[in-house]
This record gives structure tokens, C-alpha cells and sequence, in this order.
């Protein structure tokens, strides 16, 4: 099936979806078949891919620009379009019944949609500038999405500060991108992972830092990781479909495409491993200081993507394949904990954990499910969590000459054991506490789609290899080499299980003092008062202080201060830069020029007398006088048809003029001071010399005839006229004509309904007046 079709259906379902469920909202509990059909037509694609490497198609867009809507298939984007339309499936037909009933699903379902497709556009996307494209309508879609419910202040908040914070990143992205392609010489994915040299290329470190700042905004990796746990106000589907396997693995998709092109730049590696070591230390400890369940996961899940861009930065050859075994993995578990924490939170009422205890006596079901999944988070045999940790053991291992990764790795690792045990042994297990409603195990519709993820991490933990070939393909594409992974269950008595077993001591510790360590960290204020989120507030207030300065500086309200100010800048900025130049030149007078040498003078004496006019109709009589000597000139150039045009259009403003404008009652005829007088004048003056000397320097330039050739040899046959200037403005310029007739037209328009209106206005007082005399 073409890329393209799959990726507009998941497109054009959007509105498709949106106006069905509006008509009949209870054929929600179908949409689910959309993601699952999309993920049949990529599975359709893999023998392909893994026999071909990759499937490329490419449909013209900007052609002129050298950009195509390309899209491109391999091992990696194809694993990332299963995990997206797969899991998608599962939380499709979860939120269907856990928004069951609410005004809004309809729009709850195309928002969705939209972002499935946005995501698929931006994993596929061969081209820098369709990657962009879609990148950005993520972050727009993935605000829809966090805040759907927008008449809740966190939800406002929160939706704005994912929003603010990817743009952000992503308008780094979009330079880096551009330099990116300048220094390739194409916008083309795959022919700039085919290049040799840009590593060493003088831009290079640009490129990195400021590809590295995009793609840490939507990883939310340390400092930019506060909106991912505040994006928890979200409904439950949106959590569990960002964290999984879309938004926030988006950045890391970015990072590992690229890696084969800098993943021997040292500051590659620089950023990425110090990025990625903070990230999963910070994530470990904020995650001890959050009770609700959807917060705790989600800075395990800031963990886990720290841990993902550590694994891309190591140069060992296992690390790539180990980063994708990650990736699967945390997207199983991850997809069917959140959904089990909506639950709780949708069965229980509440979804604190300080709250929760002994819920399988009431929810056996779901109590597996969590489970299962809560093994594999640990990283416990014979899940394939455990498969995924002892690889990154061994790359963290093997592919760094620091033991700090390696030690961070087991902090992080053991932290989220406890996690683990956290949502899952201490929600389900232990003695019952009483909960704001009765608990009971969900609906089919909501239970099936996290049980089935947890039962896959199971299968895949016990027959990895079923995911062997794909995870070969993603990892060559990480590597930008072929890579041999080899996925089993047991690799023998090696350091890797030592580590896993040490981790999972220290984490069975952590899970037991979870309470003292969680009380001692919420009572640290300074962590919340003095951390990014903090650090966010305290930057939107100073922006609104700094807006709110700027505004009494700049709108003052004055028509003369507004002018002014363009002149000076648009004067200053011309005129230095044509005399840094060196643009600006004398033109060389000519034997004519003695003829009529007399109308510079007579213009600056009838622009003098504007200036000095007391009263308004000398002040338009002075200003007729420099129109009709401009007419002159025209005249004396050899151009009479424009002379007269000027001279009728002159006539007619003075009379215009002096039979509306002047009648007009005018308080003052000029209120300003002397000072402000000399300050115009200067202004006057200095933008006047500019624009002269830039004319002459026109004047100095060799006139090229080229164009006025064309007109010539043209305009007979092709426009059927031989006044040249009549068929420039009619035929050759027509669309400029016609705008320039329609926003007259319009301006018309609006005078005639101002003037209208008054005359109402006084109709109206007058017909009060004589009301209120009778």
C-alpha cells in the first residue's frame, strides 16, 4: 500500500470522524478499526523493507524550491508507524469507552486522529521541510490534546507551556534544518545520510546544537522536561498515547536518524550523553515526590527518554540495537500502565496512591494486567524488560570508558523498580482502603487493550526473536551500518546480570522506604520554587512585565511619534547600509540638463512653503505647487501622458481637498512645541537626503533597456496596444491594477458607511431631542 495514501487517510479521518461521531457518537466504540487498519497496511510493508532496506516515494510540492512531500520506509520509521497505529488501536478503543458519553468526543476523536496522522507524517518524511511540516503540527495537535478541556485553569496552562516550549524548540529545529540542508546541498533525508563530511563541515556545530535544542524541547529532556508531567491534566487516552510511543519519542526519532551523519562530532556526543545522564537522574528523583499515579509515570517516563538519548550518544556497536529494544519495550509497558492508572482513577475515583491499597481483591483482572506490566518496567525475567535492560547494561558497559553511565543507569533502573512497585503492588496489594467509589475491574472495551500489551511484553520476553529482524533493520538505521542483533532471554552468568540483580536489590530498598524518601522530598520547597516549572512562571510574568513597558514605550498613541519612528528606522537602516555598501554615486549631468535646471529649485521652494504654511489653505495650495512642478519634470522627460495624469490628479486632489477636508473643524493648526518642531524637521530633512541620494544614485547606475525592450517588442502583438504605458497597467501589471482598484473600492465603501452611519447618528439624536421637548 503507498505511504502517501496511508499517511493522508490518517489525515483527511479527521474531519471525516469528527462529523460521524457528531451525527452518531456511540459508533465511536469502531474508530479503533482506523489505527488498526493503518497498522495492517504498515505490517504489509515490512517483507519489503526488510528485504529491500527501504521504500522511498516522492510526490512533487515546491518544486521550484527543490522540496518534495518524499516519504520513506525503513527499518526505523516503520518501527516507529507500528508502535504509533498499534498501540494507537488499543487507546482508540480504550478512550471510547472511557469518554463514553462525553459532549465533546467527537472532537476528542479528530484531535486524536490528527495527531496519529501528524506523527506518521513526521516518522515517514524523507524531506527536512516535510519533516518540519509535520513536526510542527504535533505540537498543535498535541495542544488540542492536553488541552481539551479548556475551562480548567491547568489545563490552559498546561497546553500552553508543551505548546511554547516545542515551537520553541522547534524554530531551533527549523535553523538547524536550513543549515542542514545549505550545507548538503538538499533537503533529502536519505541523501544526506548517504554523504560523507558533514560531521567536519564548518556549520556543523550549529547544526548539532541547535537540531540537539529542538529535539530535547519535544523529548523534554533536562531543562525542558517540566511540561511533560503537567501535560498529565490531559484525559487518560491522551497521556498514554503521548508517553508510549508518539509526542515525546518524536524527539529521539530525530536524534537517532541523524546519528550516522554526527555521531562522531564530539559535541554530538557531548550533548546528547550529559542531556541524557541529567535527564534520567532528575526523572528518577522527581518521581519519588509525586503520589498521583499518572505524575509518577510520567517522570519515569522523563527516565526512560533520557535513557534513550544516552544510548544514541554511546559509540559501542550494541548500542543502537539496544536503544531500539528500549524503545519497544518502554512503549509496551508504558501504553498499558497509564491506561491501568485511568482505571483506577475511572473505577476508584481517585488515582493517589497514598490512597490506594488492596485493589485486587475488587479488580482481579486489572491487578494482573499492572502486574505483568509492572514486571517488565522492573526489568524481571522472563519479560522483555529484562532482555532490553541487560543490552543497555552491556552498551553502557562496553561503549563508555566513564563509569558514570553505568552508575547512573543503575540510580535510574532502581528508581524505577520502586516505581514499579509504587503503581502496581502498592495500588493492588496490601490491605483495602476505601476509595470514593466502589472499584470493580472495567469494561471489556477499556481492559482488553492494556491486558493485551502486557501479555505481549510476556510473549517477547519469552521468544524475543519474534521482534528480531525489525529490531536488526531499526538499529542499522540508528547505527547508519548493519548491526547483528542478537536478542535472547539468557545470556549466561555475566557482569550485565550481576548489574541487574544489584539494581534490583537497591530498587526492592527504595520501594521500602518510599514513604520516609517521598516525605523528605515533598518537604524540599526549593525543588519546586527554584526548578524549571518554577523557572517557566517566572518567565511568562516577565514577559507580560516587559510586554506591558514595551507597550506604554512604543504605543503612545501619537500619530507623530509613530511616524517619526518608521522614518528614523527605515532612513538609518537604508542609508547606512547603502553607504556600507558603497551603492550610494553622483550621476554625471547631462547637455540638457541646463534646459530645465530651474525645477529643483522651484520644488524645494514649494516644499519650503508647505512647511511654513500658517493656515490649511495656503498649506494645500504650497502642496498643489509641488505637484504640478513634479508634473514638469515628467513633461520634460519625454513623458506627457504622465505629466497630464499627474496634473489632472493634482487639479482634482486640491479641489478635493479644499471642499471637504477644509471644511473640517480644526481646533489648533499645529500644537506642537518649538522643540518638537526642530526634531521633525531633522527627521524630515535626514530621510528626504537618503531618499535623494539613493535617486541619484540610480540615476548613476547604466540604464539597462532590457525590460523596456520587452514592453516595446510586445505590447502591439501580444497586448494589441501602442501606448506603452496603458498596456503596462492594464494588461502586463492587470492583477496590480486590480488590487489596487478593489482596495480603493473597498476604502469607498467604508467611507460611504461611515458617512452613512454619522447621518443615522444625528437622525437619531434629532428624533431624541424632539422626544424629550414634547
Amino acid at each position: 500500500m503507498p505511504l502517501t495514501l496511508l499517511v493522508l487517510t490518517a489525515l483527511l479521518s479527521a474531519p471525516l470522524l469528527w462529523a460521524l461521531l457528531r451525527w452518531r457518537a456511540p459508533l465511536a466504540a469502531l474508530a479503533w478499526l482506523l489505527p488498526a487498519a493503518l497498522c495492517a497496511g504498515f505490517a504489509g510493508l515490512l517483507p519489503e523493507v526488510l528485504a529491500s532496506g527501504a521504500r522511498v516515494e516522492v510526490r512533487p510540492w515546491i518544486p521550484s524550491l527543490g522540496v518534495a512531500l518524499a516519504l520513506r520506509a525503513d527499518g526505523l520509521s516503520l518501527l516507529f508507524a507500528l508502535l504509533i497505529t498499534g498501540i494507537g488501536s488499543f487507546i482508540f478503543l480504550y478512550a471510547a469507552r472511557y469518554l463514553a458519553g462525553h459532549a465533546d468526543i467527537a472532537r476528542f476523536f479528530a484531535r486524536l486522529t490528527l495527531f496519529m496522522g501528524a506523527m506518521l507524517g513526521a516518522v515517514l518524511a524523507d524531506d527536512l521541510i516535510a519533516l518540519l511540516v509535520f513536526w510542527e503540527l504535533t505540537s498543535l495537535a498535541s495542544f488540542l490534546l492536553i488541552g481539551f478541556a479548556p475551562e480548567q485553569a491547568a489545563s490552559r496552562r498546561a497546553a500552553q507551556q508543551g505548546l511554547l516550549i516545542t515551537v520553541g524548540g522547534g524554530l531551533a529545529l527549523l535553523a538547524g534544518a536550513i543549515l542542514l540542508g545549505q550545507a548538503a546541498g538538499t533537503f533529502r533525508l536519505s541523501e544526506i545520510l548517504a554523504m560523507d563530511g558533514l560531521a567536519s563541515h564548518p556549520n556543523a556545530a550549529w547544526v548539532i546544537a541547535l537540531v540537539a535544542l529542538g529535539a530535547f524541547a519535544k523529548s523534554a529532556q533536562v531543562p525542558l522536561h517540566a511540561w511533560l508531567p503537567n501535560a498529565m491534566v490531559a484525559p487518560t487516552p491522551v497521556s498514554a498515547f503521548l508517553h508510549s510511543a508518539t509526542m515525546v519519542k518524536l524527539g529521539v526519532y530525530l536524534l537517532a536518524r541523524l546519528n550516522p551523519v554526527y555521531g562522531e562530532h564530539a559535541l554530538w556526543t557531548g550533548l546528547l550523553l550529559t542531556a541524557g545522564l541529567a535527564t534520567m537522574l532528575t526523572g528518577a528523583l522527581l518521581s519519588l515526590r509525586e503520589t498521583d499515579l499518572k505524575r509518577v509515570l510520567a517522570y519515569s517516563t522523563v527516565v526512560s527518554l533520557g535513557t534513550l538519548v544516552t544510548l544514541i550518544a554511546l559509540p559501542h556497536p550494541l548500542a543502537a540495537t539496544a536503544m531500539v529494544a528500549f524503545l519497544i519495550v518502554h512503549a509496551l509497558y508504558k501504553a498499558c500502565l497509564f491506561m491501568v492508572a485511568g482505571i483506577v482513577d475511572h473505577e476508584a475515583g481517585t488515582r493517589d496512591s497514598t490512597r490506594l491499597g488492596g485493589l485486587a481483591r475488587r479488580m482481579p483482572l486489572t491487578a494482573a494486567t499492572a502486574l505483568l506490566a509492572g514486571l517488565s518496567m522492573a526489568g524481571l525475567p522472563p519479560f522483555v524488560g529484562f532482555v532490553a535492560k541487560e543490552l543497555v547494561y552491556e552498551a553502557q558497559l562496553s561503549g563508555s570508558a566513564s563509569w558514570l553511565p553505568v552508575a547512573v543507569a543503575i540510580v535510574a533502573n532502581a528508581v524505577m523498580v520502586a516505581v514499579a512497585g509504587v503503581v502496581t503492588v502498592r495500588a493492588f496489594w496490601g490491605p483495602l482502603r476505601p476509595t470514593p467509589h466502589t472499584p470493580h475491574d472495567p469494561p471489556l472495551a477499556m481492559g482488553l487493550g492494556p491486558a493485551l500489551l502486557a501479555a505481549l511484553g510476556l510473549l517477547l520476553g519469552l521468544a524475543p526473536g519474534l521482534a528480531g529482524d525489525l529490531v536488526q533493520a531499526a538499529a542499522s538505521a540508528v547505527a547508519g551500518h548493519a548491526t547483528a542483533a542478537t536478542l535472547s532471554l539468557w545470556h549466561g552468568l555475566t557482569p550485565m546480570l550481576a548489574l541487574s540483580a544489584f539494581t534490583l536489590a537497591l530498587g526492592l530498598a527504595i520501594y521500602r522506604g518510599w514513604e520516609r524518601l517521598h516525605r523528605a522530598l515533598a518537604a524540599r520547597e526549593a525543588i519546586a520554587t527554584h526548578g524549571p516549572d518554577a523557572a517557566y512562571d517566572r518567565a511568562m510574568a516577565a514577559l507580560q512585565r516587559l510586554a506591558l513597558w514595551q507597550t506604554r514605550a512604543i504605543q503612545s498613541g501619537s500619530l507623530r511619534r509613530y511616524l517619526g519612528a518608521t522614518l528614523v528606522v527605515v532612513g538609518g537602516a537604508v542609508g547606512l547600509t547603502a553607504f556600507a555598501r558603497g551603492a550610494l554615486a553622483w550621476p554625471s549631468p547631462d547637455g540638457a540638463a541646463s534646459l530645465y535646471a530651474l525645477l529643483p529649485a522651484l520644488l524645494l521652494l514649494a516644499a519650503w512653503a508647505v512647511v511654513r504654511a500658517r493656515g490649511f489653505l495656503r498649506g494645500v495650495v504650497a502642496a498643489g505647487m509641488v505637484g504640478f512642478g513634479l508634473a514638469l519634470v515628467f513633461l520634460f522627460h519625454g513623458a506627457p501622458d504622465l505629466a497630464f495624469t499627474q496634473f489632472s490628479v493634482e487639479a482634482v486632489a486640491i479641489v478635493v481637498l479644499l471642499a471637504v477636508v477644509g471644511r473640517l473643524p480644526f481646533a489648533r493648526e499645529d500644537a506642537r512645541t518649538a522643540p518638537q518642531r526642530r526634531v521633525d524637521a531633522a527627521i524630515a530633512i535626514g530621510f528626504g537626503a537618503v531618499a535623494s541620494l539613493l535617486l541619484l544614485s540610480v540615476l548613476a547606475t547604466p540604464f539597462d533597456e532590457r525590460l523596456s525592450d520587452f514592453f516595446r517588442a510586445a505590447s502591439v502583438p501580444e497586448a494589441h496596444g501602442r501606448n506603452l504605458v496603458n498596456v503596462i497597467i492594464v494588461d502586463f501589471r492587470a492583477l496590480d491594477t486590480l488590487g489596487e482598484i478593489t482596495v480603493l473600492a473597498l476604502a469607498a465603501l467604508a467611507a460611504a458607511a461611515v458617512l452613512a452611519g454619522t447621518r443615522r447618528s444625528r437622525a437619531t439624536d434629532a428624533a431624541h431631542e424632539e422626544e424629550g421637548a414634547a
